[in-house]
């Protein structure tokens, strides 16, 4: 059997899972069906949209379904109707069940966006930016009913690059997760796709994201800091306190080599700043002393009131040198 004969269902919902979907629909893959969240109420104005996977399968004539429950008997019923010898599931954003996931004689695959066992769980992307990680990519996985637990199918790695937020990084893993899903297909086709079971003694978790994971300690490093802002941006965000107002902070830099006027000057005051203290605050951004290192923030976001760049900050409002944040 080619994979042009599997008769396919496709599980995605969000931005994320339109590259894999747009590339088994160039391939000309026999899609059968696509399964989507809901449609959602969105905007300021609550205007009930679209998932993104819907709109391209209906742009490509490929029926849609949006149940909104899946454990039932009548999704099931949907499903054997279709008769599918695959499901693809990309960010679903649903558990699905075990009647559901072992339906397919070719059984459910799975793209997620980390080199498992490592970041099991609902934000393996952001988790990979918190924790310092300089790799990390997409497994295709063989679904099983447990976390994140199937046997591995096919890996590949992509690096995490110093500026790089869970916003790009999920763009890049996307894209990199359509292109394996193509390869796994082709070894699938010749029946060169094997699995291998996954260690769990080097499982690591990467549970889903909360707003109180946002606030900035400043006594932890520049670098660690760092980390955590660009791995919660574009959601939940970090954020510190100015005046017991939340500012919420992007685009950071670790400044571990000061320009020599900085580097004298920071010196100077390197014993007498606490962490969190404004060291300087101009248009290259707003420098920060912590733990270990300065941080740079380059973006700003006051309460009840947009992102901006420090520089656009600062021309409406002063933030002098010993300001204390958080």
């Amino acid at each position: 059997m080619t994979t042009n004969d599997l008769r396919i269902v496709f599980m995605g919902t969000p931005d994320f899972a339109v590259p894999t979907l747009d590339t088994l629909i160039k391939r000309k893959e026999h899609i059968v069906g696509v399964v989507t969240q809901p449609d959602r109420p969105k905007g300021r104005g609550r205007k009930l949209t679209a998932p993104p996977v819907k709109i391209l399968a209906e742009n490509n004539d490929i029926p849609v379904m949006q149940p909104t429950k899946i454990r039932g008997d009548e999704f099931l019923v949907k499903m054997k109707k279709l008769s599918p010898d695959l499901i693809i599931v990309v960010a679903y954003g649903r558990i699905l069940p075990g009647h559901i996931i072992n339906l397919p004689s070719q059984g459910t695959i799975n793209v997620h966006a980390s080199l498992l066992p490592k970041y099991r769980g609902a934000a393996p992307i952001q988790w990979a930016i918190i924790n310092g990680e300089t790799e990390t990519g997409v497994t295709i996985m063989q679904m099983d009913e447990g976390l994140d637990t199937g046997d591995i199918l096919l890996v590949e790695k992509i690096d995490v690059e110093r500026q790089d937020t869970s916003a790009t990084m999920a763009v890049k893993i996307s894209e990199l997760g359509a292109s394996t899903m193509a390869k796994a297909l082709d070894l699938m086709k010749g029946n060169k796709l094997f699995p291998t079971p996954q260690d769990d003694s080097h499982a690591t978790l990467a549970p889903p994201l909360t707003k109180e994971l946002g606030l900035v300690d400043w006594s932890k490093s520049a670098s660690e800091i760092s980390c955590l802002i660009r791995g919660l941006d574009p959601w939940p965000c970090t954020y510190t306190l100015l005046n017991d107002k939340r500012l919420r902070i992007f685009n950071p830099t670790v400044v571990d080599n000061p320009d020599l006027g900085m580097q004298t000057s920071a010196q100077a005051v390197a014993g007498s700043l606490e962490p969190g203290t404004v060291h300087s605050a101009n248009a290259n951004g707003l420098l920060v002393t912590t733990g270990e290192g300065y941080l740079r923030v380059r973006e700003i976001q006051p309460e009840n009131s947009r992102r901006m760049t420090v520089d656009a900050y600062l021309r409406g409002h002063q933030l002098e040198r010993g300001t204390k944040l958080g």
